[in-house]
């Protein structure tokens, strides 16, 4: 069965570079606007791994990923931040937070979908 992503974007051409991406790597993607839709997407979907950008308008990366580790179906969850951000007080800001790795736009396919399946649980 093939295993979900949910991704947080807020750029609608990005969302759908991402859902291009894994759509071809047999992923099911699901996703979502901004943290707060990611939040509702997420309880909706229940997926494998979360992607989520850092600058969002609403809830942006940050405050969706503490929303994330708070609640006890998900604090475990993998979540990688994809992000135009390479700010090193960022990506510990991040990690503190509770994210699992950092990726850099522009993403590579195929570097994205290894970082995927070395976090996937």
């Amino acid at each position: 069965m093939a295993k979900t992503i949910l991704t947080v974007d807020d750029s609608p051409t990005m969302r759908e570079m991402l859902r291009s991406c894994l759509t071809g790597a047999d992923f099911n993607v699901v996703t979502a606007e901004h943290g707060a839709d990611g939040l509702d997407k997420l309880q909706e979907s229940q997926p494998d791994v979360v992607i989520t950008d850092i600058n969002m308008p609403v809830m942006d990366g940050f405050e969706f990923i503490e929303n994330v580790r708070q609640s006890q179906v998900s604090n475990r969850m993998p979540i990688l931040v994809l992000t135009t951000e390479s700010h090193q007080d960022m990506k510990m800001r991040a990690k503190n937070a509770g994210a699992t790795g950092w990726i850099v736009k522009p993403f590579v396919p195929e570097k994205l979908i290894d970082a995927i399946n070395r976090v996937m649980p």
